[in-house]
Parts: structure tokens; C-alpha cells; sequence
């Protein structure tokens, strides 16, 4: 396994909850603020208790992105035992953590060759594109290859978050008031997607059996999937989880699609009682393989 160690911050999830121990990733938390009380997200609260006390709140936490000396004094710990580090955050239009690690990287410099990665997504999203960096190091890739392989993905991730209660949107300003009262008056739900980088509304629903057969039907999209995910507010698996599972099944014979809680961080934007699917879609071997990047 090549010397490269991965850095993420606290918006990526994982369905393996073990990552840190068995792989070389190091998550940089942010801060989560919920009713006056602070917490570093996964580290003093569990993403579920941080759940359980937003939706208590009923209001949006504060998120307090890691700040640049946090990324310094981690690129400069790990930097002491690998040659080179991958970072790799959340979208920038989301949230400000890409920005200063960059700020962080160029502070580092003469020291382990450090590649800042925009993923354009976060939360579980996020997590799978990590996972396709890990698999490419356990096949023996180089720091570039790694890289390449990870900015080679962000373009095949897509995300579909239904959402039952629309007051965070509100206050996220992604839906405006006028969407959300027409909304409620007729009991649509909506359905959201991530486009460059930023969480959009493009559906609404009138029930949860629409809105199941909705993401059948996005997942259906793609041919050939090489990871996927559904993301919930809870740990033990939902009926909406659990049907949407039994579906997949059908639909797509022999591929897993695990269920894992979405961070804080999500919540924050979209509320606590969205379901999300997740899908990383097989790259095409025909597609070109040079890319253009920030």
C-alpha cells in the first residue's frame, strides 16, 4: 500500500463505522452548536444523539467548519509518517472547509505532497468518494493515480434526499416561503439533488409511496452502479429504508444497498427526517480519461 494518508472533515459518513481504525483516514471535525451547547461533531456527540437534539431544538444547528490551524496541526502530524496526503471535503458551496484546507495545504509545503479535493457532494456522498481513493491505494496506486481516481469520480456520484418536513429548507433559504405554505396547503413533500455542488429542489411528492417508487426510478437511471448507499435520520433501518431495500433487491440483483445515518452537518441543511440514495455510477471504460480541475 502506497505512504498516502486521506483527511476528510465531518461531513463525510461512512457505512463502515470503522474506517479510521482499519484505513489511513484522519476526519477533522467540525463544530456543531445546538441550542448554545457546543459539541465537535463525532467526537464529544454521536451523529445520532446530535439527531435526537436537533429535532428536539426543532431549529438548524450551527456549524462551525474546522479552521485552517486545525487542518495544519493534522497535515503536520500525519505528514511525520506518510509522504503524501489526500483531502478531500465537502462541497464549497455547502460548506467553507475545502477552502481552508487549501489555505492549510500551501502552509505545509516542503513537507508531504498534499492534493485538496472539492467533492462537490457531502455526507454519505462524500464517504464513497473516500471509499474509491482507499481502493485504489489498496491496489497499490500512486499518490496521482489516487487522485485522479477520486476527481475521475466526483462527476458519477448522484444523490436523490426526500424530505418530510420542509421548515430547515426554509430557513436554508433552498425552498422560499411561498413554495413551502403552497406546499404544506396541497401535503407535497420534496425531493432534493445536488448540481454543482449545491442542494436544489427539483420534485415533490404527495405521499411516501411516491416518493419510494421516485427513487427506484432515479436509481434506475444507471446502468451499472459501483457503490451505493441510503442515507436516514436514525440507526436502526426505517420502513421507507426497508422498502426501499426489498426494491433494490429486484432491481438490482447482487448489488448492496447498505443503510448508514446522515452526519449533523446534512441535517443542519436538510432537516431530521429525509431519506437520501446515493449511487456511484461504474465508470464508462470509454469515457476520456484526462480531466481539467481547480
Amino acid at each position: 500500500m502506497p505512504n498516502v494518508h486521506i483527511v476528510t472533515d465531518s461531513c463525510a459518513t461512512f457505512v463502515n463505522k470503522h474506517i479510521t481504525r482499519q484505513y489511513p483516514v484522519t476526519i477533522v471535525p467540525s463544530t456543531i452548536v445546538i441550542d448554545g451547547k457546543s459539541y465537535r461533531e463525532g467526537v464529544d456527540i454521536t451523529n445520532d444523539e446530535a439527531i435526537r437534539l436537533i429535532d428536539a431544538s426543532g431549529k438548524p444547528p450551527q456549524i462551525i467548519p474546522p479552521s485552517v490551524d486545525d487542518f495544519v496541526r493534522a497535515y503536520a502530524s500525519i505528514s511525520q509518517n506518510f509522504d503524501a496526503i489526500v483531502s478531500v471535503h465537502a462541497s464549497r458551496e455547502m460548506y467553507p472547509m475545502w477552502g481552508k484546507a487549501r489555505i492549510a495545504a500551501q502552509q505545509i509545503t516542503g513537507h508531504s505532497q498534499i492534493d485538496v479535493i472539492d467533492t462537490q457532494t457531502l455526507c454519505a456522498a462524500q464517504g464513497m468518494l473516500i471509499n474509491v481513493g482507499l481502493r485504489a491505494m489498496k491496489d497499490g496506486a500512486d499518490f496521482d493515480t489516487i487522485v485522479r481516481e477520486i476527481r475521475g469520480a466526483v462527476d458519477r456520484v448522484y444523490v436523490m434526499y426526500y424530505v418530510e418536513n420542509p421548515r430547515f429548507l426554509l430557513q436554508n433559504n433552498i425552498m422560499s416561503k411561498s413554495h413551502v405554505v403552497l406546499g404544506t396547503m396541497l401535503g407535497v413533500k420534496p425531493f432534493l439533488a445536488v448540481e454543482e455542488g449545491q442542494l436544489i429542489a427539483v420534485e415533490k411528492v404527495t405521499n411516501t409511496t411516491q416518493a419510494l417508487e421516485h427513487m427506484v426510478d432515479f436509481a434506475l437511471e444507471f446502468i451499472t452502479l459501483e457503490d451505493s448507499a441510503i442515507v436516514q435520520h436514525q440507526v436502526q433501518p426505517t420502513e421507507q429504508t426497508r422498502a426501499l431495500q426489498d426494491r433494490f433487491s429486484i432491481e438490482f440483483p447482487g448489488q448492496v444497498f447498505a443503510h448508514t445515518l446522515y452526519a449533523p452537518s446534512l441535517a443542519a441543511i436538510v432537516g431530521v427526517d429525509a431519506t437520501g440514495v446515493i449511487v456511484l455510477e461504474e465508470e464508462d471504460p470509454d469515457s476520456p480519461g484526462d480531466h481539467d480541475f481547480d
